[in-house]
């Protein structure tokens, strides 16, 4: 590529799929402003851009609960639908997997049901306009929340396989419960037929990521950048071909970089995406909470190679990321058959 500018518009060019995304930390600070003015809650600029703006895993989660306290009725959700495909497309996205907060949804005691059709019903006619990627959906419980939520959403994902929810999820503070708690949740995520995922070694060590495979099952690990810390790890996670779901951004606003890397002065440049790639370990790249973090999957992309990765380990890792998802077979052959007018000049 000549400059970074030929690369990152190849890159928004390419077809790619994102793995791990929240809905709700794609809630940008404008839609906040709105929904804070449906609801008669004054907020000033400067308060939204203070808070948009932290640093830390502490200071991220706080976030997250005051941003999210505004999506109070599906009509919200369907907006931020809106917003979210819209991004999607313009970023070259054609198929995603939305993680949706189900955990915060229950808590709050909101219409589950509602919620998620008015979200479905936004994919589903964008993407039939041509107008959107292709979305399945994610179901996730909070970890600090307990074991009880975590069933009921087990439930209510298994209730939804039909209308494209495809995975039981686990997210939240990871230093809150021990996994072994959620293992009737995800025992019954089995055998509802759904597929397994879970965050671990964001925050936590290398044994949230073993013991989110031994005792959960876990198909794909949210995060996972932990196992830099244990060879024996990587070994294990690349023979075995267990995908990490990567998000560089998110790593470095939450401090989760400082933490794996025992440092306080880190950069994305130090980040060990290329040392886990190059181990042999699957890898997708994502954004996680793009409006929280200020980036989006171009973006990722372009950190990536000034990592060090070369542009055919970019389509690589952009090409894993279709073969780790869930798709059907079909579906997974019809977009990996687009890739193939894309490559590097």
């Amino acid at each position: 590529m000549a400059s970074d500018s030929d690369l990152k518009s190849f890159l928004r060019k390419l077809p790619k799929a994102e793995l791990h995304l929240h809905l709700e930390g794609a809630l940008c600070s404008h839609r906040v402003a709105e929904l804070a003015k449906k609801y008669g809650v004054e907020l000033a600029h400067a308060e939204i851009h203070q808070r948009y703006n932290t640093r830390g895993f502490a200071q991220f989660l706080e976030l997250y609960k005051w941003a999210t306290s505004f999506l109070r009725e599906p009509d919200d959700y369907a907006h931020l639908a809106e917003d979210t495909c819209s991004n999607l497309r313009e970023q070259g996205v054609v198929y995603a997997e939305i993680t949706l907060s189900i955990g915060v949804m229950l808590l709050r005691k909101q219409d589950v049901r509602a919620n998620f059709r008015a979200i479905h019903d936004v994919f589903e006619e964008k993407f039939r306009a041509a107008q959107g990627p292709r979305i399945q959906f994610v179901f996730d419980a909070i970890r600090q929340f307990g074991q009880a939520p975590a069933k009921e959403i087990v439930e209510l994902a298994a209730e939804h396989r039909t209308s494209g929810v495809v995975a039981f999820g686990l997210g939240g503070d990871e230093l809150s419960l021990p996994l072994a708690d959620f293992q009737p949740a995800y025992e019954r995520a089995a055998s509802a037929g759904l597929h397994l995922l879970v965050h671990a070694g964001e925050t936590g060590g290398p044994d949230q990521i073993r013991d989110a495979i031994d005792l959960l099952g876990a198909e794909r690990i949210g995060h996972g950048i932990a196992a830099i810390r244990d060879p024996t790890l990587m070994t294990r996670l690349s023979q075995r071909k267990t995908p990490l779901e990567i998000c560089p951004t998110s790593n470095l606003r939450t401090n989760a970089l400082n933490i794996q890397l025992n440092a306080t002065d880190v950069s994305l440049i130090d980040h060990p995406l290329p040392k886990l790639f190059r181990a042999g370990i699957p890898i997708s790249l994502s954004t996680d909470d793009p409006a929280m973090f200020h980036t989006n999957l171009v973006d990722e992309y372009f950190h990536a190679h000034q990592m060090g990765l070369s542009l055919d380990e970019l389509l690589q890792i952009n090409r894993a990321a279709f073969e780790q998802s869930f798709l059907s077979p079909e579906q997974r052959a019809i977009l990996l058959a687009q890739l193939k007018n894309y490559r590097p000049s």
